[in-house]
């Protein structure tokens, strides 16, 4: 199984990921929990060059191609071979979030990206993707309260409220394009009440104890 979560900076990807990943190792399923950018070590100097808040200027093609070569090393190197061993992979942003960031909201080079999202895949593709719903404005107030802690907002944390908002509708407008594929979960609500519904969608996929 490859399964992917996807959704704006401060939906909770992080914590639902890491609960998920603790449910499947607990029925013996082997897996491999990564993600993009910087799933592998030429993938981590892709991210810093990606998340460094002081490269505003960096061009559109600059960012799009980084991401899909970070994606094409990635995707040889790590998630290929993990579901060529029979691994179930969980990855944390994946081609959706490059048909959102790059594609829906910038409103450019649409089908180029379907084209690179394809060739760099290597037909890997998900067989569920976790999409993790909460407004921009509950995204960034996350955002915002873990930067009080330990953690900087990175580049795109920065980005404008509208920014958010265009992110959020742009990934609701792709789920419900590939219904089938797709899991819109309310993240709103408590961690542990997301953890339960995603749990709940698996189950049928687990193997029977």
């Amino acid at each position: 199984m490859f399964i992917t979560f996807e959704g704006i900076d401060g939906c909770g990807k992080s914590i639902q990921i890491s609960k998920f990943g603790a449910t499947l190792k607990e029925q013996g399923i082997p897996l491999v929990i990564t993600s993009e950018p910087g799933g592998t070590k030429i993938g981590q100097a892709i991210r810093k060059i990606l998340l460094d808040v002081d490269n505003t200027d960096i061009a559109y093609l600059t960012e799009l191609f980084l991401i899909q070569a970070d994606r094409a090393q990635h995707v040889r190197d790590v998630i290929k071979p993990a579901l060529d061993a029979g691994k179930w992979v969980i990855c944390d942003r994946y081609y959706d979030a490059t048909t959102v960031y790059q594609g829906i909201v910038m409103e450019q080079h649409e089908k180029l990206i379907e084209q690179l999202n394809h060739e760099v895949s290597l037909g890997c593709e998900p067989d569920i993707t976790f999409l993790l719903d909460c407004p921009a404005e509950v995204g960034l107030k996350r955002t915002e309260e873990r930067e009080k802690t330990d953690k900087k907002r990175d580049r795109f944390e920065r980005k404008s409220l509208d920014f958010h908002v265009k992110i959020r509708y742009g990934y609701l407008a792709l789920a419900h394009k590939h219904k089938d594929r797709f899991k819109i979960i309310d993240s709103t609500l408590h961690e542990d009440h997301v953890a339960r519904k995603i749990r709940e969608i698996i189950s049928p996929y687990l193997p029977v104890v």
